[in-house]
């Protein structure tokens, strides 16, 4: 099903305040295949097409790679766990680099 580095159409259902709503893109972080298919979880961060100039941010490129019609970016800030039920459907998948750098985002952000 779900791989990392994968991005998915997901439904986030109802938000709270300043949490991902509704049905968008979100870049597949983990676990990795290792864990099995059994796992009902995922840890996932959405997508946005806003351009905020923050540097939590990381640029997707739209393309026939990725999937996506419009130039979005990873909220590596936004990170959550979401059961694999709300996954709709792959939309496609980012490169190494842009995957480094969500890496390093999260690594700075969870200070490891």
């Amino acid at each position: 099903m779900a791989s990392l580095d994968d991005i998915w159409l997901v439904d986030f259902g109802e938000p709270y305040p300043a949490e991902p709503a509704a049905y968008r893109p979100a870049l597949v972080l983990g676990p990795p295949q290792t864990f099995g298919p059994d796992l009902p979880f995922v840890a996932v961060a959405p997508l946005t097409t806003r351009r905020r100039g923050l540097s939590l941010h990381v640029e997707v490129e739209a393309g026939p790679l990725t999937g996506l019609d419009e130039t979005s970016y990873v909220q590596c800030e936004l990170i959550r766990s979401v059961s694999r039920r709300r996954f709709v459907h792959r939309l496609g998948s980012v490169d190494l680099g842009t995957r480094a750098q969500v890496a390093d985002v999260i690594r700075m952000l969870l200070s490891l």
